[in-house]
């Protein structure tokens, strides 16, 4: 059984209108969830074997807080085409990922996040207007199980929701 960890940025900041969407930071709140994710994973024991990334600012901030706080220590892998890219995108990389990495985990951005928790949930891309829309907030985190023995026999529609988690829900419970 293989895990994928999908992970929406945390909470960026617009205090700076002239800054380019791509070199947005964390804002407060995102430097305080992103080490709370990070905390869910180390009590789940789901350390990811591997952390994909999308390398915008607030992207890269969000992935190398989580990898600290869960204590990750191999290099983030980054990935042009999680910014401005589609979920195709973000499945082509899991399944090209080698077959000893057993937990992925994919740091993006709304909606490829949302849209690419959905496919690989109903199996294709969902239509918002017919289907229950996944909601990923800054910082939400889902783990889906993924029953196939190697990354490239994954097919949208085998995965099983695990949990999903958002950073409101974590701090209310610690």
């Amino acid at each position: 059984m293989k895990t994928i960890l999908l992970l929406r940025h945390a909470k960026s900041d617009w205090g700076s209108p002239n800054l380019a969407d791509f070199d947005r930071p964390l804002a407060k709140r995102g430097l305080d969830d992103a080490p709370r994710m990070g905390d869910v994973l180390i009590n789940f024991d789901l350390t990811p074997d591997k952390i994909l990334s999308s390398p915008a600012k607030r992207a890269q901030q969000t992935a190398e807080l989580v990898a600290k706080a869960c204590g990750y220590k191999k290099s983030i892998e980054w990935h042009d085409s999680f910014y401005g890219g589609d979920s195709e995108d973000l499945i082509r990389a899991i399944c090209r990922l080698p077959e000893t990495v057993e937990r992925v985990m994919l740091v993006g951005h709304n909606p490829i996040m949302e849209i690419t928790a959905a496919t690989l949930l109903l199996g294709q891309e969902p239509d918002f207007d017919d289907y229950l829309a996944i909601k990923i907030p800054t910082a939400g985190l889902i783990c889906l199980d993924a029953p196939v023995p190697e990354w490239s026999a994954l097919e949208g529609g085998e995965t099983i929701l695990r949990w999903f988690l958002i950073p409101r829900l974590v701090k209310a419970m610690e």
